[in-house]
């Protein structure tokens, strides 16, 4: 029976509640969670902290009143849904990386469908579900790219604690789960947070290759691989060397993790990867066209940034594994590429490579080079390849 938002009573907003979270699963949500529509007074001291240290992404919401306040994004909000779907941790089977047949890897979160469309999908359903019972409650989904703190809302509604990867955790499912929320002015009654369970484990904090990590539950963006991987433009050497064979994200925090210990979820198929669009051959990458790139991983969420980060780091992954059969293809790179960033990344990996083919086209490409910065990253890699021969490891997923 349907119930009007005029005259309903908390008995009636109970008892939806629960056939809510009984339902879940049936609407293909691993866990749901409620919420106050309160201000996250104490998060905008964090995000204003977080700002003036300069660990932003850039890839935020700018504007922090609205990332704390719902009511700026919803006129009267009552209450705040909170959802989680569980994905995937490891590949049935992975192709590994061969001599001549480098692979390289993309983070988790993007095993599967674009994870934005997957979780649009479950929380349209759960609209229509409420709708059904409500029908005239005002409902507003976010994933992702809305303005509220995903974890925040997450965290208070129940969901799971804020680990100190500034991963929400949950009992059920560790990290590995996709958040979502829908703000609505029904006055569905709250859960109570989960309370930390991290203790003094530093595991996390300890295995960043980039240090970005800088406290619990303190991430310094610019120096996060996950980050770095997603910038367009030029990679400082230091984070070359790290960022390994990684074409999109950065999963090492959340691997190590001892509450994901054994958990893999493959109950959802949208998010089931495909093991050779993960792991992918590295040097096909480099030719790829635009439309190419579309059809084949236009339906991943590491597809939003386009071709240009994901060669860029693929040519980075060549130089880290030394692979002189790419040779001929990043000096073709580096001598007729029209993005600077393409050819200065070529340049640092024939630098890494070595042999004579590698320095007979960085010494024609220093002759012809107008580009201030790749004629920089040019002569620093031919003098890399002067000096004496160095045995530098570099901490990437290398499977």
């Amino acid at each position: 029976m349907a119930v009007s938002l005029a005259t309903g009573t908390e008995a009636d907003w109970r008892a939806i509640k629960q056939e809510i979270v009984e339902a879940a699963s049936s609407l293909g949500i691993d866990k749901v969670g409620f919420t106050t529509a309160e201000p996250f007074t104490e998060l905008k001291d964090i995000l204003l902290q977080h700002r003036e240290k300069g660990y932003e992404s850039g890839f935020e919401e700018p504007d922090i009143e609205k990332r704390v306040r719902p009511e700026l994004s919803f006129e009267s909000p009552k209450s705040i849904i909170a959802i989680a779907v569980a994905y995937p941790s490891k590949l049935q089977n992975p192709p590994r990386s061969e001599p001549g047949a480098y692979r390289g890897i993309i983070s988790r979160t993007s095993w599967g469908r674009d994870y934005h469309d997957v979780l649009r999908d479950r929380l349209a359903k759960l609209e229509a579900f409420i709708a059904e019972r409500v029908p005239d409650a005002r409902m507003q989904s976010m994933v992702d790219t809305g303005v509220l703190v995903d974890r925040a809302v997450a965290e208070r509604a129940g969901i799971g604690w804020g680990g100190k990867n500034c991963a929400v955790i949950t009992p059920e499912w560790g990290s590995w789960v996709y958040l979502g929320e829908i703000i609505t002015n029904i006055p569905f009654p709250a859960d109570t947070s989960i309370m930390d369970q991290c203790g003094d484990c530093t595991i996390c904090i300890d295995a960043c290759p980039t240090g970005a990590l800088v406290g619990p539950g303190q991430l310094n963006s610019s120096s996060c691989i996950s980050f770095i991987t997603q910038t367009k433009g030029y990679v400082e050497d230091e984070y070359k060397l790290k960022i390994g064979n990684r074409l999109y994200g950065c999963d090492t925090c959340q691997i190590v993790c001892p509450k994901n210990k054994g958990m893999n979820w493959t109950h959802q198929p949208e998010l089931q990867p495909d093991p050779e669009k993960v792991k992918p051959l590295l040097v096909p990458l480099l030719t790829m066209t635009n439309k190419e790139f579309k059809e084949q991983y236009g339906s991943l969420a590491a597809s939003w940034r386009g071709k240009k980060p994901i060669q860029r780091n693929a040519i980075i992954a060549l130089g880290n594994f030394k692979d002189r059969t790419a040779v001929p293809i990043l000096s073709e790179l580096l001598h007729s590429d029209q993005r600077p960033e393409i050819r200065a990344t070529a340049a640092w990996a024939l630098g890494r490579i070595g042999g004579e083919e590698a320095a007979e086209a960085l010494g024609q490409a220093a002759a012809r080079e107008q580009e201030a910065a790749v004629l920089k990253d040019i002569e620093k890699a031919i003098e890399q390849l002067r000096s004496t021969a160095e045995n530098v490891s570099f901490s990437g997923e290398k499977q």
